[in-house]
């Protein structure tokens, strides 16, 4: 399996998790290198978290979760860091709003990345004094604590894109295109037949987030994927043709929200001196990619999409079980263009694979029509770390697969992620069904 698409075994030994932990952590801090100081202070909305804030905020989750109750010696970094790093646990105490995380100007980034440096060793000696059942009895943690850190890895690259589009000069953060950029294939449909299959995932010797479990059978009717997701020129035909001015394609939130905010495009979608599209992209404004799937629309859109094709989005069971059923995961190329490709954008897909749906764990996370609720039989974490997903499962559309921006070994085929309809500056596209 492909280790960008495997899930992550968990091991029994100091050893094994400290080169790990070390490159989870560098990561975070190679993604925030390229920005100056002044960058990673912006909040430039409420959804968007400083870089300095994400750098602070996973380094927190180590001290509160792993380090105080677990090395007896631990001594805060400053106890001041709890209010102002703590994101959305109400059972460890209060904190800084969401939407005014940007006012915190101090402390300064390299007092930040000094508290990292500082939990950094601590938990090097965790490592050294933890025996294997230690190791045993906190592996969950450990292991959560790193895939938390790699979702704000993919946050950090969201809330910075969102950051340098809101700058008048559309500065860039990197640039790194393809050897060659092929045309994608014409789409093709791949045949699931009905009947009942089993999904998610029972709790064993694999670390996966709560919400992806626990495993049960679901019933689906006979449907039918696309090959690939729909491509920027596919859905500029849509533009093209009205699709943000017919209603009738639209649910009644979306369409007065495109009314209120006056969406006509994704977003990063401009119109160039010459009336061209063009997208704001980590190497400035540049020309769409035609044949890439189109990035950064929110369910709203992808859904009225569907309805101006005449079909629909598939259900998370249904693409769940398409990416069982065609062994999505072992296909050659499966997660080829995530974080690690360094490319930052959705690619096109090539030449088609005729056995199997293309790009299901890469390019862009697929939005689909299901809400995000538990599962049959889930139950949330007991104390604080309970609160990681089950409270926001309301409200929310989940979306399957990965991006351009996960970081590598952090997807899966069960992987659950989930916004709110109306958001699209993820790295989201879709694919239909039917």
């Amino acid at each position: 399996m492909s280790p960008t698409t495997s899930q992550v075994y968990l091991p029994n030994t100091s050893s094994a998790y400290i080169n790990r932990y070390s490159e989870v952590r560098q990561r975070s801090e190679d993604i925030a290198g390229r920005l100056s100081p002044e960058d990673q202070q912006v909040q430039s909305m409420p959804d968007v978290s400083p870089t300095k804030w994400h750098l602070g905020h996973t380094t927190w989750f180590y001290e509160t979760f792993l380090l105080r109750p677990n090395l007896p010696d631990y001594r805060d970094f400053d106890p001041q860091f709890n209010f102002l790093f703590n994101s959305y646990y109400e059972a460890v105490g209060p904190r800084q709003l969401r939407a005014e995380r940007g006012l915190i100007t101090r402390p300064a980034l390299d007092e930040v990345l000094a508290y990292r440096a500082h939990v950094d060793q601590a938990m090097c000696e965790f490592f050294d004094a933890a025996d294997a059942d230690d190791i045993k009895e906190n592996c969950w943690l450990i292991e959560l604590g790193l895939h938390h850190e790699q979702q704000h890895q993919e946050l950090s690259l969201m809330d910075i894109k969102h950051v340098l589009s809101r700058n008048p000069f559309g500065p860039s953060y990197r640039k790194k295109e393809p050897a060659a950029v092929f045309t994608t294939h014409d789409l093709q449909w791949f045949d699931v037949p009905g009947g009942t299959y089993r999904i998610a995932q029972d709790a064993d010797d694999r670390f996966t987030f709560d919400n992806e479990g626990p495993a049960h059978n679901v019933a689906l009717a006979d449907f039918t994927i696309a090959s690939r997701c729909v491509t920027n020129g596919e859905f500029q035909a849509f533009v093209d043709d009205g699709g943000y001015a017919t209603p009738e394609f639209w649910h009644a939130d979306g369409w007065a929200l495109i009314r209120e905010q006056g969406w006509q495009a994704p977003l990063y979608w401009h119109r160039g001196g010459d009336g061209d599209w063009i997208e704001f992209t980590f190497a400035g404004l540049c020309p769409l990619y035609h044949d890439a799937p189109v990035c950064h629309v929110s369910f709203y859109e992808a859904a009225a999409y569907a309805a101006w094709a005449g079909k629909r989005l598939p259900t998370e069971a249904e693409w769940e079980t398409a990416a069982r059923y065609f062994d999505v995961a072992r296909r050659p190329g499966a997660g080829a263009n995530q974080m690690a490709s360094g490319y930052l954008r959705p690619i096109p897909a090539g030449d088609a694979d005729s056995q199997a749906p293309q790009g299901m764990l890469g390019d862009v996370w697929e939005w689909t029509e299901s809400a995000y609720l538990p599962y049959p039989g889930f139950k949330a974490a007991s104390g604080a770390v309970g609160e990681y997903n089950g409270k926001f499962m309301v409200n929310q559309m989940v979306l399957r697969g990965a991006s351009c921006a996960t970081a590598p070994g952090h997807a899966r085929v069960t992987y659950r992620n989930f916004f709110y309809p109306h958001q699209r500056w993820a790295f989201s596209g879709f694919r239909l069904a039917a």
